[in-house]
Formats: C-alpha cells, structure tokens, sequence
C-alpha cells in the first residue's frame, strides 16, 4: 500500500504534467522518458508508470517504441475529463475552451430541457422549479457569485440533463458541472447576473413544470445566449 507521501506525490506530478502539456508548455509532438520524469520530479519509476497510465487515460500522452512518450495533440485529449478542464481554465487558451464548452451547452441543454418538459416526473418538475426559484432570489440579491448559488446552479443542470430521459446526455451531467464550478472559483461568475439570464432561467423551469416543451427549448436557448455573451466579453 502507497504511502501519503507517495500519494501525494503522485497526485502533484499528474497535476504539474498535466498542467505543462494543456497549457501549453510541453506542445504536441514533445518526446518525454521515464527516467527523464523521474528526475525532474525526484520520483520512483513505479510512481512515475502510474502518473504515464493516468495522463495516457486523459489522452495527453501516447507510449511510442523506441521514442518514449509523447504529447498527443488536442484533437486527441479527453477534453470533458474533470481534470482537463479545469487545467484548460488555468492555461492561455482559458476564453476559447470557455466559448467551445458554452457552445455545447448551447447545443444539448435547450433540447434536454424540452426532452425534460416532455418526460419528467412531476417531483422533478417541482425540484427544477424550487432550483430556479432559489437562483433567482440569490442572483436578485447580487449573491450570484456565492457558494450557495454555485451549488443550486450545478443541482439545476445536473437534474435537468437527467430529467431528459437520454443517458448521453446525462453523461455531460459532470463536464457541465465542472464549468460551472471553475468559472466561480476563478471569479468569474458575476455576483449581479446579466439582464434577462435570472428570467430565462425561470421561465425554462416554469415551462418544464407546465410541459411546454417548445418554450422550454426556447428559454434556455435565451439564457445560454445570454451566458454566452457573458463568456465572449469575458
């Protein structure tokens, strides 16, 4: 069984490497050796094999005979991985991944709140529509920057994307939540939202309680626009 320190020091050199090769600092292409990684960090080559299995899990490094590791490009990268994103959030590239990950929202919420309006149960519905209630009191009271707002935020979307019915897209239930959660610790979550964003929320709760499917789209089209607008003027 591994030590605290050996975990510890695991878990450093997977977030120090990680970090390197999102933000750019080791680009695609960048030949790397066990024994050369062992003697940057001052650590075991059984350490260092468990930090290579991890990294090459989130797609951030390939094994090549007779070359060693290397950097796989971004095209290749698990980039919904938890840990990926939020290392995007720290790299250079921070307003791109953010505009990139918004546009998918942008692509699967609107249609998972009309899937919602149409298949949810009547507890979900009123749990959707207490979460949007509670945001909207928060954000009117300039709390939207809080932590209180950031959990009934993440609670929201991860209810609404499993009130689709569609297992896909329950899968986006983490990423989503990631993004939510980074752009707050990063202090980026205005503590006034937008205009119109606290309302579009609602009014996408309110049209999933009364099964409106079309205007439950529609809203929260509204509403990431919104958020969108927010992310592009950054």
């Amino acid at each position: 069984m591994p030590t605290p320190v050996t975990t510890a020091s695991h878990a450093h050199i997977v977030e120090t490497l990680g970090r390197r090769i999102v933000g750019g600092e080791l680009p695609p292409g960048t030949g790397l050796t066990l024994a050369g990684l062992e003697e940057t960090f001052s650590a075991s080559r059984t350490v260092v094999r468990e930090v290579v299995r991890v990294l090459e899990a989130h797609g951030l490094l390939t094994s090549r005979r007779r070359v060693g590791l290397v950097v796989r490009p971004r095209s290749e990268w698990d980039i919904l991985n938890a840990d990926i994103i939020e290392w995007s959030l720290d790299s250079p590239s921070r307003r791109d991944v953010l505009i990139e990950l918004t546009e998918l929202r942008i692509a699967v919420e609107p249609v998972a709140a009309r899937l919602a309006a149409e298949r949810a149960s009547a507890p979900v519905r009123d749990e959707l529509l207490r979460f949007a209630t509670l945001l909207s009191d928060l954000g009117g009271q300039g709390l939207g920057d809080s932590t209180e707002y950031l959990e009934a935020d993440i609670a929201y979307h991860r209810l609404l994307l499993t009130a689709s019915g569609n297992p896909l897209f329950v899968k986006l239930s983490e990423p989503i939540a990631e993004i939510l959660r980074g752009r707050a610790v990063r202090g980026l979550t205005p503590g006034m939202p937008r205009v119109g964003t606290l309302e579009a929320h609602l009014a996408t709760a309110q049209a999933i309680f009364d099964g409106r499917g079309a205007d439950a789209e529609a809203s929260a089209r509204e509403h990431l626009t919104l958020v969108s607008d927010e992310v592009v003027e950054g």
